[in-house]
């Protein structure tokens, strides 16, 4: 199981929405409605749908924009709602 690192950079987000050619719209708990690209390592292995929560990094240069580094399955959402991660997810 995984958290967000802080001094990663690394912050929890929804998928709201699929925008073709790897890249989704990610809502994070900061607040920012962020476009999301999702890398090849990520997108080989693991299948991205709207509604999966995500950990994503912002880009240093430009906040609006970000890496997609994981995504959670079921249970460990459920885990993450019960620690206090996820506030009204």
């Amino acid at each position: 199981m995984r958290i967000p690192r802080k001094e990663d950079r690394e912050v929890l987000g929804v998928v709201e929405s699929m925008l073709g050619a790897n890249r989704i719209r990610v809502r994070c708990i900061d607040g920012v409605l962020r476009m999301g690209r999702i890398p090849g390592k990520i997108k080989k292995h693991t299948w991205i749908r709207e509604g999966d929560v995500v950990i994503v990094v912002p880009w240093a240069f430009q906040n609006d924009k970000s890496d997609v580094v994981w995504r959670y399955t079921g249970p460990q959402v459920n885990w993450l709602e019960r620690r206090g991660f996820l506030k009204g997810h």
